[in-house]
């Protein structure tokens, strides 16, 4: 076991928690799937819903891909069915995608949610999901120790339900 990161990753996932000074949290996995399978499973609010690993996540209120930075999509949370607005804040096509949150008509909290995809051939890519909430307000104590919980295991479990269902896709 390492003293700075915790325990050893699994061979197929690995991960940083955050610390008090970084506010940012990181696991990656390879996935058996091309990168486009896995990108459009991400950039599709809609099938969200199906691989989100912290169970947050209710409906997407519109059908709607995203196709670039600045672009911005709705999510209805299972929390009393709170809407939330995600803003895009980096685009690049099958490799990266990251967006802020917000309350609908407002600007964005400060955490930031991203995905990088980086194919290893053909048919194998390393996915890292990344929480950051190093601009988080933290004027409101509720949202601080709600980002203070989201830990490895919430985004490996993502990772694990986006590879099960990126892997589905791809075995036909």
């Amino acid at each position: 076991m390492d003293p700075m990161t915790g325990p050893d990753p699994t061979p197929e996932t690995t991960s940083t928690d955050a610390t008090p000074t970084s506010k940012v949290v990181s696991a990656s996995r390879e996935i058996a799937a091309p990168a486009d399978v896995i990108f459009e499973l991400i950039a599709n609010p809609v099938a969200q819903v199906r691989w989100d690993g912290n169970d947050n996540l209710a409906a997407a209120p519109v059908d709607e891909r995203i196709h670039n930075r600045g672009d911005m999509f709705a999510m209805i949370l299972t929390t009393e069915g709170q809407v939330r607005e995600n803003h895009v804040v980096e685009f690049e096509e099958g490799r990266r995608i990251a967006w802020m949150p917000a309350e609908p008509g407002r600007p964005p909290f400060g955490q930031l949610w991203r995905w990088e995809l980086e194919p290893i051939d053909p048919q194998h890519t390393l996915v890292t999901h990344t929480y950051d909430w190093t601009r988080l307000e933290t004027h409101v104590p509720m949202r601080v120790a709600r980002a203070e919980a989201t830990g490895v295991a919430n985004l490996a479990a993502s990772l694990d339900r986006l590879a099960e269902l990126a892997e589905a896709v791809e075995s036909g």
